[in-house]
């Protein structure tokens, strides 16, 4: 049995008179990944692209060291 869903349940304080619909559709229909991360890493990673440099860095660091070590 389905459960009756109420037509106006929202919130009087919530204000979406602004919003842009579909605003994200395009990012998530290409696949996002949300990573939360702890306070002392995000205290050195301020930004995605913080995060996304030092990983870049690490990966490389892990391909060549997979590359010297399959010789």
């Amino acid at each position: 049995m389905k459960k009756e869903v109420e037509r106006d349940s929202m919130r009087p304080e919530y204000d979406f008179s602004t919003g842009i619909r579909g605003a994200h559709h395009e990012a998530y229909g290409r696949g996002t990944n949300v990573v939360l991360l702890e306070p002392d890493v995000a205290e050195v990673f301020r930004d995605s692209a913080a995060v996304n440099a030092a990983l870049r860095a690490l990966a490389q660091v892990a391909r060549t060291h997979a590359k010297s070590t399959a010789d």
